[in-house]
């Protein structure tokens, strides 16, 4: 693990949180889980995507942990997670059953967000009974449910096999990151960020990244490359929103378009101008703003209800 694991000062410095547990999967994975914020408020889930860690939450959580709950998980073999010889997306939707399992009282809702690989994470859990049980809405941000690798932009050329080819050996290098020197910035913020993304949001972002073990990033985009949860979309039942980039080179508007259109029951999409993948981090008020929405629609008790 590199010691750099997250800027240190800044709107993106994680904070400290409340407490910390650990919940454990259905094949005994270990998942670091942290919670902000007053107990008793409406409660917040947060997935965040391959590669990254609690840490890319920290605005989200600076903002929405004055008046809600809210809980960030560690997926397998990131941030303070262990890594586990087992990665699949059955393995993510016993991931998220089992924080939720740990953290919320039994009928308790919450609001779930999930970014890229998170929000894949939710669409592996839909049909699950603990989801189905605790989710009330959903944020869905910058994220799809199949052909990642075929409609992704990272490569400049026209679609085809040749991009699907050379995306896929980009994507799954096995090589280290490295330090994060300037042209390792550089290289991060054409792939997963808007053109004008400030400096201090691509080093927030290039931190976390660069300090996802190697062995863990390659075997995650392997089964991103195989990725097929069109299934689970369908089964997505509760209330959900979408946000997208439409600079988004890893996952373009494409996908979010394919899940407005698929989802039972859409109640919003977003498309933000100049934005990429790292929405989060990119456009923190809208995407605390649009969980907030979802949190006082449909997972605040209404007085006398």
């Amino acid at each position: 693990m590199s010691r750099l694991t997250h800027v240190r000062t800044g709107p993106y410095a994680p904070p400290a949180p409340a407490r910390e547990l650990v919940a454990v999967s259905a094949d005994g994975a270990r998942l670091h889980v942290e919670i902000h914020g007053p107990e008793g408020a409406p409660a917040v889930v947060l997935a965040h995507g391959w590669t990254c860690s609690t840490a890319f939450w920290a605005a989200q959580i600076r903002d929405l942990a004055v008046d809600h709950r809210v809980i960030a998980y560690d997926q397998r073999g990131h941030g303070r997670s262990p890594a586990s010889p087992v990665c699949s997306t059955e393995a993510l939707a016993d991931d998220l059953e089992a924080v939720l399992k740990a953290s919320l009282a039994p009928g308790e809702k919450a609001v779930i967000a999930g970014h890229s690989m998170g929000g894949m994470t939710v669409m592996a859990a839909a049909g699950r009974p603990a989801f189905r049980e605790h989710a009330a809405a959903v944020l869905l941000c910058s994220t799809g449910s199949s052909r990642l690798v075929a409609e992704s932009t990272v490569v400049p050329i026209r679609a085809g096999r040749l991009r699907t080819w050379l995306t896929r050996r980009i994507l799954g290098a096995r090589a280290p990151l490295g330090p994060v020197t300037p042209v390792a910035r550089r290289i991060l913020k054409y792939g997963t960020m808007g053109p004008g993304s400030a400096p201090h949001m691509v080093e927030a972002c290039a931190r976390i990244v660069h300090a996802c073990p190697r062995k863990v990033r390659h075997a995650w985009s392997q089964v991103l490359a195989l990725l097929d949860l069109d299934h689970g979309v369908r089964e997505l039942r509760v209330p959900t929103a979408v946000v997208v980039g439409t600079a988004d080179r890893l996952s373009p508007p494409v996908h979010a378009r394919a899940l407005v259109a698929a989802l039972p029951n859409c109640v919003g999409s977003t498309e933000l101008p100049g934005v990429g993948h790292m929405s989060p981090v990119e456009a923190p008020e809208l995407v605390s703003g649009r969980i907030r929405e979802l949190v006082t629609t449909y997972a605040t008790i209404k007085e006398g209800a």
